[in-house]
């Protein structure tokens, strides 16, 4: 069992934070691939949602991760807006065609 050792210095924040960057940056890596190649089946406009979707949730993911916020709280966030923010594009895109 552990115990408490006061003359050990307290682990420090900076150390912490990259820690969270680092899995938030290797998290993307293995993610980032698989949703590219699950996109071949889809039409333009389900392409261009989950393409939005996925750099969305992987913006919020890092941007939380380094900020020290709710890391799946900024996945989340990011990811809805991402997909909101593809369909959009399509749908402008769509209009002007």
């Amino acid at each position: 069992m552990r115990t408490f050792d006061p003359s050990l210095p307290p682990a420090s924040p900076e150390r912490s934070r990259r820690g969270r960057v680092g899995m938030a940056a290797l998290a993307a890596a293995f993610v980032l691939p698989l949703v590219a190649s699950g996109c071949s089946g889809l039409d333009e406009t389900e392409q261009r949602v989950l393409s939005g979707g996925a750099i969305g949730a992987t913006v919020g993911t890092v941007g939380t991760a380094v900020t020290g916020g709710c890391v799946a709280c900024g996945a989340a966030i990011g990811g809805a807006v991402g997909a909101g923010a593809g369909y959009l594009s399509d749908k402008v895109k769509l209009d002007d065609d």
